[in-house]
């Protein structure tokens, strides 16, 4: 369930167009203003108001939202502009620019989405970027982290619930022998059971696995493997079993400790506000005994804090 307000009667794009235009005019931005608007949007009003403004005023708003606004506002106004698969997309390109190198979110991003969001989001990355994803993670990533974020892209996955019992414990019986059962780990059998599996399919692979040796398969993985490699095993099977209680500990480990992961914070808030915010905040409430806008509000300030709270909705 999304988090997203939008006003019961809605402005045309048009006059949302025309009151943006305005807010940009003069001296100074009316930041206030612009976040009154777009943090009320929805991804298609967004793109409607894109269209308009680029119309009216001969220019792409997201340049213009890009020279007035500044710091981490601009950085998380821009993301939220776009559709979810554009903005997958361009968070990848980033995260895989030498300058910018953010595997971490590439990880995150690569094991949590679906076998159909990866394929709008591989065809998007081409017709926006002019290069092939696999290219650039090949280019960027490696080892064992690279093999599992291709196979991930490369292998459709099934997305229904039906689950093969037998396969399951076949399945968890082949990671018992590649990993705990053995000295060393042959991670070649976590790459294809993890990354051709479906969600289903590994949540009763982690209950056999359970059942027949008497341990979790999260704590195999931990015990088995390390670095990003590990990440995205545990991002695969986290976001099989519960994504929200997922996201809810990406954003708690975002704010635990001295200073903000802005990146990370602005990432998930941004990239789940219209999907399923509504659980990551309950997840979040059961978990760490907080609310979530609590734990934003004291970690961030100014028109960025107002506009990451207005994605979060009121605070219940």
């Amino acid at each position: 369930m999304a988090t997203l307000t939008v006003p019961p009667v809605p402005l045309s794009p048009r006059d949302d167009a025309i009151q943006l235009h305005k807010a940009f005019k003069g001296f100074g931005c009316d930041t206030a203003a612009v976040i009154g608007i777009l943090a009320h949007r929805d991804a298609t009003q967004r793109a409607c108001i894109r269209q308009e403004y680029e119309t009216m005023y001969s220019e792409d708003i997201l340049k213009r939202l890009s020279s007035e606004l500044s710091g981490k506002l601009e950085t998380a106004v821009l993301l939220w502009m776009h559709d979810p698969a554009g903005r997958d997309a361009v968070i990848l390109k980033q995260g895989l620019t030498s300058d910018f190198l953010n595997l971490e979110a590439v990880t995150e991003i690569i094991c949590s989405r679906t076998s159909t969001q990866l394929l709008t989001l591989t065809q998007i990355y081409h017709s926006t970027f002019g290069s092939h994803l696999e290219h650039d993670i090949k280019r960027q990533a490696s080892g064992d982290h690279e093999k599992i974020l291709l196979a991930c892209v490369n292998k459709p996955r099934y997305e229904g619930m039906e689950v093969d019992r037998e396969m399951a414990a076949k399945d968890a019986k082949e990671l018992y022998k590649a990993g705990e059962k053995k000295l060393g780990t042959d991670e070649k059998v976590f790459v294809q059971i993890f990354s051709e599996r479906s969600r289903a399919h590994l949540v009763a692979i982690n209950t056999c696995y359970h059942d027949m040796y008497g341990g979790s398969l999260k704590k195999a993985v931990k015990k088995e493997t390390s670095g990003l490699f590990k990440s995205a095993l545990l991002t695969i099977l986290q976001c099989a079993e519960n994504p929200t209680k997922y996201f809810a500990k990406v954003l708690h480990k975002s704010m635990a400790g001295l200073g903000t992961d802005d990146t990370t914070l602005i990432r998930v808030i941004v990239t789940r506000t219209e999907i399923d915010m509504q659980y990551i905040k309950a997840e979040y409430h059961k978990k760490y005994k907080k609310s979530l806008n609590d734990a934003v509000h004291s970690e961030t300030s100014g028109h960025y804090q107002t506009f990451l709270l207005s994605l979060l909705g009121p605070n219940h």
